[in-house]
C-alpha cells in the first residue's frame, strides 16, 4: 500500500522550561492546525485537545490545577490538517483513549454531533488510523480500533456524538431538571435508539466544569445547554447522582464504560436495591422496564422486602419503581415497555400512572442506531412477531443480512464465519432447555438433530467472555448489548397453528420458571416470549439469522424472509461422481473480501465443487468464496468463483485474488481480496522507475475506495495468488 506518511507524532516534556523545545516544532512555530495529547504515565490521565496556537495553548494548561501535573505532551501534526480535520481527529482519539483503557482522560463532553467535511471519509479516516498506529508505537494507546469498536465500553463512552433526536432529548431532560414543577422524567424508546447513551452523556455532561465543556460549533442548542447545565450546577453544586441498572450483567459493563472517565467512577453505576442506602438528586434510570416488583424473585425476596420496610413502602403493592421515586428528588427512566420479559418486570401501568401524573415529563426517541436496516426493520419484526404482515410481504436491504435457516448447522456455520470476520457473532436463544450444565458442565443443554449446545457459562457479561462464540446466549445474557450479527434459535416452546393460522406458546417447553410463574392469562405469557424473540432480534447490528424448531412456524417465517442457500452443498448431483481435477476443483474455506481486506483466516481445503462444461479444470484450478459489495457488478455477494493459480504474463485490467502476505502467520492466517488489477510505470526526477498498482472495486456503491500498492509493497506485502475465472452457477 501506498506508504507515504501523513503524520508525524512528537514527544516533549510538559513544563514551562520545555516549551523553547517545542517552539522549534515546525508546525507549532507556525500556528498551523494540531492535535495535541498531555498525559503522565504514572497517574494515567490525559488530555486531548487540538489548536492553532500551541505554545499559548500550552502554557494556559500549565496554569490549570489539574492538568498542571501531567509529564508529558505529545504533538500529531500533518500538513494535511485544517480546522475541521484537527477537530474530527481530536474527537476521534478522545473517543478511541476512552474506551482503551490506558488513560483515564479528564476532557468533558465533546460537542453534539459530528459534521462532514471535504475528504473526511477517503483521507482523514486513513489519517486517523495512522495516528492511532503511532501513538501505540509511543504507549499512549494500547489496543487496535477493530478491538476497540467491537468493546461494550466503547459504544457506552459518554464521548459519544448526539443525533439530533438525542440532542431533544437531552434538551428537554435538562429543562426538566431545573423545573421545579417537575419530579419524574420518562424518555420512551424502543431497542437501539440510543436511550444508554444519552443517559450516559447526561450523566458524565452533569459532571463536567464548565470552562472544560467542549461545546465547540456554538450553535443555539448547545448555546442553551451551557446555560441550563449552569442552571443545575447552581441546583446542585455537587450532585448527588446515580446511574441505575437492574439487570446485573449490564449493569457490570457500565461500571467499565465509567472506570476510565475522569469525574465518573463505578460505584455511580448502582443497582435498585442500594437506593435504600441514601437520597439522591438526580437518578437515572436505565433499562427501567426491567425494575421489579414482588413476584417470582427466588433469592430477591429477602432483600426486597427488606428495602420496603426501610423505605416505608408496603411490599405488596410497590414496584422498585417506587424506590426511585422516593430517593430522589428528580428520577430519569429510560424506558421501552417492548422489553419486559417477565412477571417480576414492573407493571406497564406503573409508568402510565407516572407518565400521567402532573409533575411528569415525557418524551420520546425515534431513530435507530443499533441495526443497519433502521426503523425499517424495527417495524418489520414487530409486525412479523404479530402477524401483522400482508401474505406476500419479504424484508429486503442491501445493507443488512436478515435470514431464515433450514438447519441449524448452516447457522452455526455462517455466525462462525462472521465472528471470524467482523467478531461479536454470537448465538442467542428462547428458553426452551434446561440448563443442565450450569451445575454440570460436560454434559450438552441443547439437542436439535445431530447438534449440540451449551447455554452461556457465566450470566456477567457473557458476549465478551472468552469461548462465548462456542456458546448459546439468552435474554439475562444479552439485553442491552449490541452484536454484530446474532444467530436466532426458536425453541420448542413457540410454534405456528396452520389451521388457526397464529403463534401459538407451549408453556410446558419454557423452561425459564421465573418466567412463566404467576401467570395466569395466556396472552400475558405469549407477549412476554415475543417480547424476548423481539428483543433479541433486534441486538445485531450487521445482520440477523433465524433458525426455527417448529416446522410450521419456519415455513411462516420463510413466507417473509429470505432462505439461506448454502454455497458449498446447494449443487446439483452431478450425472458423473467428482473426479479431482477432472470435473472438479477444491473450494477453499477462504472468504475473500469484496471490500478491503478480510479478517486473518487459516486456509483449509473444505470441499470438491463440481465444474460446470465448459470452464477450466485443472491442478492450477480451485475455488472459493467471496463476499462483500466492492465487486458487485460483477461478482455477487457470496458467490463461489473459479480462480487459476499463480497466474502469469500481464495482469491489468483482470480480477485478481491477492493476499497480504506480510502478516501471515501459522496462528493467525492471512488477509484476502479481490479486486480488478491496474498498474502503471511512473518515473521519479533522478529517472528511478517505480510501479503504482490500483486494485480497484466495481461496485454500485461509489463509496468503496480503491486501494492501492507501491512497488516495495507489491514484492514484499502482497501477493496475486489467483486470477478470476467466472463464477461458478
Amino acid at each position: 500500500m501506498n506508504q507515504t506518511s501523513f503524520v508525524e507524532v512528537n514527544r516533549y516534556r510538559f513544563s514551562a522550561e520545555a516549551l523553547a523545545e517545542i517552539e522549534v516544532n515546525a508546525y507549532a512555530a507556525n500556528n498551523w492546525p494540531l492535535v495535541y495529547i498531555l498525559s503522565d504515565g504514572t497517574t494515567r490521565r490525559a488530555y486531548v485537545g487540538e489548536t492553532t496556537d500551541t505554545i499559548t495553548r500550552l502554557g494556559t494548561h500549565l496554569k490549570h490545577p489539574q492538568k498542571q501535573s501531567l509529564t508529558t505532551v505529545h504533538l500529531v501534526s500533518s500538513e494535511r490538517f485544517n480546522k475541521s480535520a484537527t477537530l474530527d481527529i481530536e474527537s476521534s482519539l478522545i473517543k478511541y483513549l476512552s474506551a482503551d483503557g490506558r488513560f483515564s482522560l479528564l476532557n468533558g463532553n465533546l460537542g453534539l454531533s459530528d459534521h462532514n467535511y471535504y475528504q473526511r471519509d477517503e483521507l482523514y479516516s486513513r489519517i486517523f488510523r495512522e495516528t492511532w498506529d503511532r501513538l501505540r508505537t509511543h504507549g499512549i494507546a494500547e489496543r487496535s480500533i477493530e478491538a476497540i469498536d467491537n468493546s461494550d465500553v466503547f459504544k457506552y463512552s459518554p464521548y459519544k456524538s448526539l443525533s439530533a433526536d438525542q440532542q431533544q432529548g437531552l434538551i428537554a431532560i435538562m429543562r426538566s431538571l431545573v423545573d421545579p414543577d417537575v419530579k419524574n422524567i420518562v424518555v420512551q424508546g424502543g431497542a437501539g435508539t440510543g436511550k444508554s447513551v444519552l443517559a450516559i452523556f447526561l450523566f458524565k455532561l452533569i459532571h463536567s466544569d464548565l470552562e472544560e465543556l467542549d461545546l465547540r460549533e456554538f450553535s443555539e442548542e448547545e448555546k442553551e445547554i451551557r446555560e441550563l447545565l449552569r442552571q443545575i450546577k447552581q441546583l446542585y453544586p455537587l450532585p448527588r447522582m446515580a446511574l441505575v441498572v437492574p439487570m446485573n450483567s449490564f449493569r457490570s459493563t457500565l461500571k467499565k464504560a465509567f472506570r476510565n472517565v475522569s469525574g465518573l467512577h463505578p460505584n455511580m453505576v448502582i443497582s435498585p436495591s442500594e437506593l435504600t442506602q441514601r437520597r439522591y438528586d438526580i437518578a437515572l434510570v436505565d433499562e427501567s422496564h426491567r425494575l421489579r416488583k414482588r413476584v417470582n424473585l427466588g433469592a430477591y425476596y429477602g432483600a426486597f422486602d427488606k428495602a420496603c420496610a426501610a423505605l416505608g413502602l408496603d411490599k405488596s403493592t410497590c414496584s422498585e419503581v417506587d424506590w426511585v421515586i422516593r430517593q430522589s428528588s428528580k428520577a430519569v427512566f429510560f424506558y421501552d415497555p417492548n422489553q419486559s420479559i417477565k412477571p417480576s418486570d414492573a407493571n406497564a401501568a406503573d409508568f402510565e400512572d407516572i407518565k400521567r401524573s402532573p409533575g411528569s415529563q415525557v418524551m420520546t426517541l425515534a431513530s435507530q442506531f443499533r441495526v443497519r436496516a433502521g426503523q425499517h426493520y424495527v417495524r418489520f419484526i414487530d409486525d412479523l412477531l404479530n402477524k401483522r404482515l400482508s401474505a406476500e410481504q419479504r424484508f429486503h436491504s442491501s445493507n443488512y443480512e436478515f435470514l431464515i435457516f433450514d438447519e441449524l448447522s448452516d447457522m452455526i456455520k455462517e455466525i462462525e464465519h462472521r465472528n471470524s470476520s467482523y467478531g461479536l457473532a454470537r448465538l442467542v436463544a428462547g428458553y426452551s432447555w434446561p440448563w443442565i450444565s450450569k451445575n454440570a458442565p460436560a454434559l450438552h443443554d441443547i439437542e436439535i438433530a445431530d447438534v449440540r449446545l451449551r447455554w452461556n457459562s457465566t450470566n456477567m457479561d457473557w458476549i465478551n467472555t472468552k469461548g462465548a462464540e462456542s456458546e448459546v446466549g439468552c435474554i439475562h445474557t444479552t439485553q442491552g448489548y449490541d452484536l454484530n450479527y446474532t444467530g436466532v434459535i426458536f425453541g420448542h416452546e413457540i410454534r405456528y397453528d396452520e389451521e388457526l393460522d397464529q403463534i401459538v406458546i407451549e408453556k410446558d417447553n419454557y423452561h425459564d420458571r421465573n418466567g412463566k410463574q404467576a401467570i395466569a392469562e395466556p396472552e400475558q405469557l405469549k407477549q412476554y416470549i415475543l417480547n424476548i424473540y423481539r428483543t433479541i432480534m433486534l441486538r445485531g447490528i450487521r445482520g440477523t439469522f433465524v433458525y426455527a424448531c417448529d416446522d410450521g412456524l419456519r415455513r411462516y417465517l420463510k413466507r417473509h424472509m429470505e432462505s439461506y442457500k448454502s454455497n458449498v452443498i446447494a449443487f446439483p448431483e452431478p450425472a458423473a461422481p467428482l473426479q479431482p481435477y477432472v470435473n472438479a476443483v477444491p473450494l477453499y474455506d477462504l472468504r475473500a473480501a469484496a471490500g478491503g481486506f478480510s479478517a486473518l483466516q487459516l486456509v483449509e481445503h473444505e470441499n470438491w465443487v463440481p465444474v460446470p462444461n465448459g470452464m477450466p479444470v485443472g491442478k492450477n484450478i480451485f475455488a472459493c468464496h467471496v463476499v462483500g459489495e466492492s465487486m458487485n457488478k460483477i461478482i455477487p455477494d457470496g458467490a463461489i468463483c473459479l480462480f487459476r493459480l499463480n497466474p502469469g504474463g500481464t495482469r491489468n485490467g483482470k480480477i485478481v485474488l491477492v493476499e497480504c502476505a506480510d502478516i501471515q502467520d501459522g496462528d493467525a492466517g492471512s488477509r484476502y481480496t479481490v479486486k480488478e488489477y491496474q498498474s502503471f510505470k511512473t518515473h521519479t526526477e533522478d529517472g528511478a522507475e517505480n510501479l503504482r498498482i490500483l486494485l480497484k472495486p466495481r461496485s454500485t456503491n461509489p463509496a468503496i475506495a480503491t486501494i492501492e500498492l507501491s512497488n516495495k509493497d507489491d514484492e514484499h506485502r502482497y501477493q496475486v495468488v489467483g486470477e478470476y475465472l467466472g463464477i461458478i452457477p
